[in-house]
């Protein structure tokens, strides 16, 4: 049985973060009580809708993307709600608070969010610390950036810097340069700057992998809001750096103008459901420019399984959820994952499999 549609109103009652914090915490206590997984409906569909990308194996498409647990504190229960992968995130080489409350609001109306959070988060070494005691064995990928104090000329350290930090923990890592809400770090989306972001941690994860003895796959996470000559750049940067995939994408800064919500002025990022047909345009756009073979991970406003499939279709090889956990709760993972399996059950059927 879905209980959250009957919990979402008392949760709605609360500040944004305050009411995440309280559905976390409720989430272990049940977790705890019930010594297995809250919701694993989404098991039985594991060993038909696993994937293997970029040498990791995934046990379903359907992921949780970084900032709903930016400091690793609720990774195991998390996990229990039958998640293929999780992304913890954003860390930072020290720890930060992040932008001065109030930095998140609902736009219930739209069915959407925006965030100004900035980064807060406990530091890496924190985050390695839980990430080393996790008991959670899916796939687990850390979303790196830089201390909102470092100065932008200066931020390829604090990307090395956090890449050294989780390496041997970390099963992928994620590279944020489209934060709307760390002043500048867009800046690291244009060509000369990526390029040599890139290129300093390619250099660092390559002696890495030889001390660790494993590769660990690198991704870089991308704006919605970007132009087809923007796309063309940085696929071009893309191309010859040794990346294995891209996150498409972060929160748009745009507002629609369908926005009906008292909020929806407010500075910061927008997600939920105004941003999916953003996000699928550049996903659909970096699927034809980088061929069918290259990984995309797909996030931005998947709040249903009708999204989720769209989602797919542009080119997305795995997806992630983050405002349509807050609106729909973990049943909406459940449906995604079974969906899913669904869909490559009949493909299989179809091949004769």
């Amino acid at each position: 049985m879905n209980l959250y549609p009957l919990i979402r109103p008392l949760l709605f009652r609360l500040e944004p973060e305050r009411a995440q914090s309280v559905a976390l915490a409720a989430l272990g206590i049940a977790s705890r009580l019930l010594r297995q997984p809250v919701a694993s409906a989404a098991d039985t569909a594991r060993s038909v809708a696993a994937v293997d990308l970029m040498g990791l194996r995934f046990a379903n498409r359907v992921g949780l993307a970084a900032g709903f647990d930016k400091s690793a504190r609720h990774l195991n229960e998390l996990g229990a709600l039958g998640f293929g992968c999780i992304e913890v995130g954003t860390v930072t080489p020290r720890p930060q608070p992040g932008n001065p409350p109030p930095n998140l609001f609902r736009l219930v109306e739209d069915r959407a969010l925006i965030n100004r959070m900035g980064f807060n988060n406990d530091g890496v070494d924190a985050v390695v610390r839980r990430l080393e005691a996790r008991r959670y064995r899916g796939i687990c990928g850390v979303n790196i950036g830089k201390n909102a104090g470092t100065a932008l000329e200066n931020a390829a350290a604090d990307y090395v810097a956090c890449l050294r930090a989780v390496y041997a923990v970390a099963d992928y890592v994620a590279v944020n340069i489209s934060s709307p809400n760390t002043p500048g770090l867009r800046e690291l989306q244009e060509p000369d700057a990526l390029r040599a972001l890139l290129s300093a941690l390619a250099e660092a994860r390559e002696a890495l992998s030889g001390v660790h003895r494993k590769r660990v796959p690198m991704l870089v996470k991308v704006a919605p809001d970007l132009d087809e000559a923007d796309l063309d750049a940085i696929v071009d940067v893309l191309r010859g750096s040794g990346v294995d995939g891209v996150i498409a994408t972060n929160t748009t800064t745009t507002r629609p103008p369908s926005l009906r919500s008292r909020h929806a002025p407010e500075a910061g990022g927008l997600s939920g459901e105004p941003l999916h047909s953003l996000s699928v345009r550049v996903i659909r756009a970096l699927r034809a420019r980088l061929g069918a073979g290259y990984p995309i991970v797909g996030v931005g406003g998947i709040m249903s399984a009708e999204a989720g499939r769209a989602t797919f279709a542009a080119g997305a090889n795995v997806i992630q959820l983050y405002t349509g956990l807050v609106y729909e709760g973990p049943g909406l993972v459940s449906d995604l994952s079974a969906g899913n399996a669904r869909a490559k059950a009949g493909e299989g059927a179809d091949r004769g499999a």
